[in-house]
């Protein structure tokens, strides 16, 4: 059922990339912001040799772990902070998770597989502008709402979409709870947003190593009585999500940070289904409690 979400370490995502790279037939287009997982980069050569292998890589993670003409490094002093595959233009794999030893076997991530040739003409776009070399600006997403399986997903890259709205819209629309796990928190906005639903349950969970720096939200937020804290993974919490009324999923590349909002290029998907939010929940949860 489309769409698939995993969680890892508890879960293999690396296990899940590799096998739907193995899978294609015709086109297997990435973007990475960091990528040195072995079975992935072997996965992506073998199938080199049958399909159109293409990927974009952030410039200041490249450490020719692919060579030849099929990788291209961004040309932008931002980031391209995007963690994405689209296949046979049919299948998008993203989330928060960059294929690595840290973020497979360590951190806390998310993996979201996608059936939908819809969605992947979205990410193809993205895909397209920054082969041809176009980071940090592009045209609007095409189709920002998708039905699949008649549940609605919205989808946006940023900066051109203006991810940081997005978020501010659903926290402001929320009747009854928001959840969050955050790797960078530093966006006022959207904390100000927050502070506003008081009248609601809100908590959430920062990453430890990202809560210490100046910018961050994590003392602001707690300054105004609202239930967030530090995670205790002694290597990173490293989700960018956000959980309304227990029935609607934000996730991604995009950390609510002022970078993810104006400079770096990102994409979000916002997940309308209650099934789908119980897992990311169970995830948020199980930190939370740890």
């Amino acid at each position: 059922k489309s769409p698939e979400v995993y969680f890892c370490p508890r879960e293999d995502c690396s296990k899940v990339l590799e096998s739907n790279i193995a899978s294609a037939n015709s086109s297997v287009h990435c973007a990475f912001y960091d990528v040195n997982l072995k079975n992935v980069i072997s996965s992506l050569s073998g199938k080199s040799k049958d399909a159109d292998v293409k990927l974009v890589i952030e410039k200041d993670n490249y450490e020719e772990q692919i060579k030849g003409n099929a990788v291209k490094l961004d040309s932008n002093p931002s980031l391209m902070h995007d963690k994405f595959c689209v296949i046979d233009d049919y299948v998008v794999v993203t989330g928060s998770f960059n294929p690595t030893e840290n973020d497979n076997y360590r951190n806390s991530n998310n993996v979201v597989v996608f059936y939908s040739k819809s969605l992947a003409a979205n990410y193809e776009d993205e895909f397209d502008e920054m082969w041809e070399g176009m980071y940090s600006k592009g045209d609007k997403v095409k189709n920002p709402i998708i039905s699949i399986n008649s549940m609605k997903i919205e989808n946006y890259f940023c900066p051109e979409d203006k991810c940081a709205d997005k978020i501010i819209d659903l926290i402001e629309n929320a009747k009854y709870s928001i959840y969050f796990m955050t790797f960078s928190f530093t966006n006022e906005e959207i904390g100000d947003a927050l502070i506003k639903k008081g009248n609601i349950e809100v908590k959430g969970i920062f990453d430890s190593s990202q809560a210490a720096s100046k910018y961050s939200q994590l003392e602001r937020l707690q300054g105004f009585g609202l239930d967030v804290k530090k995670d205790s993974n002694k290597y990173k919490m490293h989700h960018k999500v956000f959980i309304i009324d227990n029935e609607t999923v934000a996730t991604g590349s995009f950390n609510p940070t002022l970078s993810g909002d104006t400079r770096n290029d990102e994409n979000l998907l916002v997940i309308h289904d209650k099934g789908i939010a119980n897992l990311f929940l169970k995830e948020f949860d199980g930190l939370w409690s740890s």
